[in-house]
């Protein structure tokens, strides 16, 4: 079985950039052979594959919703869900403070209303200014919704409702009452208590596209759960954290632990040790995250409205959380505006979430526990967790490389999982018995002279050609087995012949001396007599 080497061929690396003369794939070390850097580190796009390589993950498990069959091959593809809103500036959206004890109707005669989930963001999302509503009238359950009133709960989405199953008797507004900006009260936002006033036309608005976003209806939710992670790792095209993305998707979801034919040479044995494993941990560990408002989903748990939107459970959330976070989105720093919620609190940092801030759920650690956004990270490299794709284990969340880790050697030559009975174990790290081997040239190290240079082999021979430094006396390469006095950028070996006095040839072992632009002396004596 062998790699695939044309992919990405000659592509330029984005660390060493002219060093290295384009891509060329070692063929087994899934590195290049001209630079040493990985294939994520070259110029390559790497959607189609990587897409590929996700679809195979999730092919036989609940989570084949996420997948789609190629017409031409019938590979399983993952669908990356890239998602593009267009949003007003934030300074320009409006929320109203909201009752103590009821939905709040909007203040003046022009209505606004929150776009239903999976609905567009754009401008069409909001009602037009001159739509009728009279403040002040509430039906009666089960009323239809005329103009001028407030839906019971669960009526057809494109208005904010409450989560109170509209029993609590609504309190109007007075009609002239003026909107106010939101950056200048800031109001608890939640799921049951915000409406969000219509944006003029005249308000410039602004798209983004992100290249991958949580896959839930509730387009304000998703892009609410962007927002509450590091700036920098966040997926939007074009920018710093939808590199890191693509970065991770290799990095923690590498091929070669879950497909046979992407590992070198595998024994008829122990590619049946692999099925077994990758089919024990897509039955047991492997999860993909639920994104839901912790209120929401403490109704779900309950019994009550909505549903467990979550990709876990096959659905879609409900639209119970549109108020909270379109307010939370119009909101400069809406971080700090919700309240925290002490009946929720984080699984990994143990703070409490906010109000209107969505959580993170994993269906195989239950549903009594949730994550911050940012806080849903694997338990070993602290990164977040690639599209909240995770394997859950003895309690803690793990991405694919580490969880794999856990259960299996892994080479340090290769990169794969070992599932032979014979390995060895060198210099921390384990290696299949082949591929214990100089990084530079692969010749086989077993009973030979090897330096370790940036946690890698090197043989002898490599290391006096490419890593040994220079004595500042003779010129010659230092051994790997010699003795040397290093000082600054200088280098000695620790002979007399070597390190010694440049003025009066003193050997300077164990001895104070002077080190002058490579030169050594005994005493300030000498350094005026050879310096002058």
């Amino acid at each position: 079985m062998t790699l695939g080497h044309e992919f990405g061929a000659g592509a330029a690396c984005l660390k060493c950039k002219d060093k290295c003369e384009g891509f060329e794939l070692h063929f087994w070390r899934k590195i290049c052979r001209n630079c040493k850097c990985g294939l994520a580190e070259h110029d390559v796009s790497m959607n189609s594959e990587e897409n590929k390589k996700v679809g195979k993950l999730f092919e036989d498990t609940k989570y084949t919703g996420l997948i789609a069959k190629l017409k031409t091959d019938g590979i399983p593809s993952y669908k990356g869900n890239m998602m593009t809103v267009t949003l007003p500036a934030s300074a320009t959206a409006y929320i109203v403070p909201p009752s103590a004890t009821s939905t709040v109707v909007p203040p003046s005669a022009r209505a606004g209303s929150v776009p239903p989930a999976g609905a567009s963001t754009g401008p069409s999302s909001v009602l037009p200014a001159g739509a009728s509503n009279r403040p002040g009238s509430v039906p009666p359950a089960g009323a239809s919704n005329r103009p001028g009133s407030v839906p019971p709960a669960g009526a057809s989405a494109g208005t904010a409702t409450s989560g109170a199953q509209a029993q609590a008797q609504a309190q109007p507004v007075p009609a002239g009452a003026a909107p106010m900006k939101a950056n200048k009260l800031p109001a608890p936002l939640s799921a049951t208590s915000a409406s969000v006033m219509p944006v003029p036309k005249d308000v410039p608005m602004k798209s983004v596209t992100y290249e991958w976003a949580p896959p839930v209806a509730n387009k304000y939710l998703a892009v609410r759960y962007i927002e509450l992670l590091p700036p920098e790792k966040r997926p939007v095209a074009g920018t710093e954290g939808a590199a890191y993305r693509r970065q991770q998707m290799a990095r923690q979801l590498p091929e070669h632990d879950q497909d046979p034919s992407m590992c070198h040479e595998l024994t008829p044995a122990e590619v049946k040790q692999m099925q077994q494993f990758v089919r024990k941990y897509k039955d047991e560990a492997l999860g993909v995250g639920d994104v839901m408002l912790p209120e929401e989903m403490a109704a779900v748990q309950a019994g009550g409205q909505g549903g467990a939107g979550g990709v876990g459970a096959g659905g879609a959330p409900g639209a119970m959380g549109t108020a909270a976070t379109a307010g939370a989105m119009g909101v400069p720093g809406a971080q700090q505006a919700g309240l925290p919620q002490q009946n929720f609190t984080c699984h990994h940092c143990q703070q409490p979430m906010r109000l209107g801030e969505p959580a993170v759920y994993a269906e195989r650690a239950g549903y009594d526990k949730l994550w911050h956004p940012a806080c849903f990270v694997c338990c070993t490299c602290s990164e977040l967790l690639v599209d909240m794709i995770y394997f859950w284990k003895k309690g803690k969340l793990y991405c694919g490389r580490h969880y794999g880790d856990s259960e299996k050697p892994r080479c340090g030559g290769c990169d794969e999982l070992i599932f032979s009975n014979e390995y060895t174990q060198a210099e921390g790290q384990n290696w299949h018995l082949k591929h214990f081997c100089c990084f530079e040239c692969d010749c086989i190290l077993a009973g030979e002279t090897y330096v370790m240079e940036n946690e890698k082999p090197v043989c002898k021979p490599c290391y006096m050609k490419s890593y040994a430094v220079k004595c500042a006396a003779c010129q010659n390469a230092v051994e790997p087995e010699a003795q040397r006095v290093s000082y600054g950028e200088h280098h000695w070996h620790a002979e007399p012949e070597c390190f010694k006095c440049s003025g009066c040839s003193k050997c300077l072992m164990g001895q104070r001396f002077m080190a002058v632009q490579g030169f050594l002396f005994c005493s300030v004596e000498c350094k005026k007599k050879t310096m002058a």
